[in-house]
């Protein structure tokens, strides 16, 4: 099992973002000559890596003192390596955000021994946008709706960042609700080299957000190289209806609360957070800087153009979604974790 301490042979890749004007908060200069690093557990390129990067360029408006910003990708395991690092070896001092997969949590409450955190206690600043989960698929597939794949003759193999992630999760709970034909490829070190891999037809498909394949997968989108077959959430995307939900699907009542844990895990799939034991009052700062720089015009601006959703959703509220999931029922747990959990070999 990988340990906390070999996270230094982790490969990074490193942007930096000089500071830009302050615009406000009147306090203390804290973050004056200082550098803010924005760890992401996922490689450059997909949605989690985007949203940090478009953060990392306006929230020092928001922060006295206006730092440089860092932002750091440390892929592995999921996030699992990331999250990890931010709970056990960051200081709490308000210098290192971390983002990584809120179904994180879930692999800790269903006891997997990876996840070296309890995800009630680290601080949340929030999310940029709620996650909308769509299952895509590529031409060599033959797979163009829903009925294509639930006859399909072999399992359809989906490409994934890992446990703990929606991409790896969500397929899984598609599988043990809705009896399709599956074969979830783990191990995937983000979403571009997950996306590379359908596209390349290694594998036949993959269940990411809408965001994706409004941004960086929009031209083989538009291309129609890669065709949208189902929504995992509950509601329909505002500009995707004719895409059929997953619930529709589902003939008992058990399928349908499958369906329904993984929305509420899945939703709030990209928090920001801080180490535990941070001073409340600079949490407090933090998740108003966050909050304050998601709702910046030029930020929303640079947004619009790249089809990147902002929908900002509150750190305390993130903090209340997912402490409820440690109130899930003993035999909830258990069957999810017979779904979701890493078998041991």
């Amino acid at each position: 099992m990988r340990t906390v301490k070999r996270l230094s042979v982790i490969a990074t890749a490193l942007v930096v973002f000089g500071a830009a004007d302050q615009r406000t908060i009147g306090a203390q200069d804290f973050y004056k000559d200082k550098t803010l690093t924005i760890v992401v557990g996922y490689s450059p390129g997909g949605s989690f890596d985007l949203y940090a990067r478009v953060l990392a360029r306006y929230i020092g408006r928001y922060l006295p003192g206006n730092p440089t910003r860092v932002v750091e990708n440390m892929t592995g395991a999921g996030g699992m390596i990331a999250a990890n690092h931010l709970y056990n070896r960051v200081k709490p001092d308000g210098l290192t955000i971390g983002a990584w997969a809120s179904p994180l949590v879930l692999q800790h409450i269903m006891g997997n021994e990876a996840a070296q955190f309890d995800g009630r206690k680290f601080g949340y600043l929030g999310i940029p946008s709620p996650y909308d989960t769509v299952c895509t698929f590529n031409q060599q597939s033959g797979i163009t709706k829903m009925d294509d794949w639930i006859n399909a003759k072999r399992p359809q193999k989906i490409s994934t960042i890992g446990p703990g992630t929606s991409t790896s999760d969500i397929p899984k709970l598609l599988k043990a609700a809705l009896h399709l034909p599956i074969d979830v490829i783990d191990g995937y070190k983000g979403g571009a080299d997950a996306r590379l891999a359908v596209e390349s037809g290694e594998v036949d498909g993959y269940c990411g957000s809408w965001g994706t394949v409004e941004t960086v997968w929009r031209a083989a989108y538009e291309s129609k190289k890669i065709v949208p077959v189902l929504q995992a959430s509950l509601k329909s995307h505002a500009k995707y209806r004719r895409i059929p939900l997953a619930i529709e699907y589902a003939k008992t009542e058990e399928a349908r609360e499958l369906l329904k844990v993984a929305d509420n895990v899945h939703v709030v799939q990209f928090p920001f957070s801080l180490p535990p034991g941070m001073a409340k009052d600079r949490l407090e700062l933090l998740q108003r800087a966050f909050i304050s720089a998601l709702k910046d015009r030029d930020l929303v601006a640079e947004a619009n153009r790249s089809q990147l959703d902002i929908h900002p959703v509150d750190g305390p509220a993130i903090a209340k979604t997912l402490a409820s999931l440690y109130e899930l029922k003993p035999a909830t747990v258990a069957q999810l974790k017979d779904i979701l959990l890493p078998k041991k070999k």
